[in-house]
């Protein structure tokens, strides 16, 4: 099966119901984008009208490898439009207050599934019609949201919450990732051959941010730490979400291998993990299965001792060498781990499929899908589950 082969094979519609106006001191927009990531693209946005990072507002993060529409707002925007390489921005009104991710009602996706069999295009439906309309599937974050995190899958977080100053920015700035540019790849070649010798360095490197933590360090030799400070503070902000979503996803998996029979799980397959996801789930566990929340590990989590989720909790820290208080990065006040809660399970709503010729492989189908996720919610988990039913031995339950 093939994803993503053509940009119209994977797009995402944010849904709000925030109606703007003409009044208010945020300048509300919509951010149209293809091939960025959010950051990215608002990190245009910010040089183009010279905007500081704190009057930037937005739901959510959206993928790269997709068509995607999202909203955001600006403190004291300008009331104007944008046109970029792969991106579009609309100024629609303004709003009282800042557009956040509590305004966002749904995502609507459109996810075409390629070069399938026609048999397992039709046991991918009989899973979407059967297991995944009766129960749903774990609430995973998927890949994207680890998209800081490094072919040697290190999280940049640990590295933080360890004072390992140097092995965070060396992770940050030079450790090579799968969707680097061949710009990046040649910058971070540059980073690694001549890593400490930052006067040579900032001869050698482009303009850049990276460029301005190596000019930091050579007036500054051996201050790792204020480097990392320096780190763009959206990049710091995600390296604690891939780390902190990473122990969440621990949290749920070690709850299902615990709880539910071996034979009625299957297995989602991931970049830095692999999940467990319920056939069916036992009667006993359909309370926590269909209304249960985990909260997010940070140091501000204060337990009573008695939350069902807390032993499971405690135990993937301990793997980690961690505790909950000690989810504090030492001697920086930002990034922190936001404390937070997320469902165990969700469920795809207006869900529908169609099979149909796949026009770029001779001879397979494409299963195409159209449904709507709550907020935070991944699509790509869906399909992940949908195949692990094509692969796993035996029947869909109904």
């Amino acid at each position: 099966m093939k994803l993503r082969q053509k940009p119209e094979d994977f797009q995402v519609e944010e849904i709000t119901d925030v109606v703007p106006g003409n009044t208010g001191e945020f300048a509300f927009y919509k951010l149209v984008k293809t091939g960025w990531t959010t950051p990215d693209a608002l990190a245009i946005i910010r040089r183009k009208w010279n905007i500081h990072h704190r009057r930037i507002s937005y739901g959510g993060l959206k993928d790269r490898h997709a068509i995607t529409s999202q909203y955001f707002s600006i403190f004291r925007g300008p009331p104007q439009d944008l046109e970029h390489l792969r991106f579009q921005v609309k100024y629609l009104g303004q709003l009282v207050e800042p557009y956040t991710s509590t305004n966002i009602r749904s995502n609507r996706f459109t996810v075409v599934m390629r070069d399938m069999s026609l048999r397992e295009a039709e046991t991918a439906a009989q899973v979407a019609d059967s297991e995944v309309a009766a129960i749903g599937y774990p609430n995973y974050f998927d890949d994207q949201r680890f998209g800081s995190v490094g072919e040697e899958s290190a999280f940049i977080a640990k590295y933080m919450l360890q004072a390992n100053w140097e092995g965070a920015l060396w992770q940050a700035l030079a450790a090579p990732y799968e969707y680097d540019r061949a710009a990046d790849k040649r910058l971070k070649q540059l980073l690694r051959t001549h890593w400490g010798q930052w006067t040579s360095l900032r001869e050698l490197l482009p303009r850049s941010h990276a460029r301005s933590l190596v000019c930091y360090l050579a007036d500054h030799p051996q201050d790792y730490k204020g480097a990392v400070a320096r780190l763009r503070p959206e990049l710091k902000g995600l390296y604690v979400a891939a780390y902190q979503s990473w122990l969440w996803n621990q949290t749920l998996a070690v709850w299902l291998k615990q709880s539910v029979a071996a034979s009625d799980l299957v297995t989602l397959r991931t970049k830095h993990g692999d999940w467990p996801a319920p056939r069916r789930v036992p009667d006993s566990l359909l309370s926590h299965w269909t209304a249960g929340r985990l909260p997010l590990p940070c140091s501000r989590l204060k337990p009573h001792g008695h939350e069902w989720w807390l032993p499971l909790l405690q135990q993937v820290l301990h793997h980690e060498g961690l505790t909950l208080e000690r989810l504090k990065i030492p001697g920086l006040d930002r990034p922190f781990f936001p404390k937070g809660e997320r469902a165990v399970s969700v469920r795809p709503t207006q869900l529908r499929w169609n099979i149909a010729d796949d026009e770029l492989q001779c001879g397979q189908v494409k299963l195409v899908l159209e449904f709507e996720l709550p907020r935070g919610c991944y699509a790509t988990m869906l399909v992940k589950r949908l195949m692990a039913g094509v692969s796993t031995p035996g029947t869909p339950r109904k």
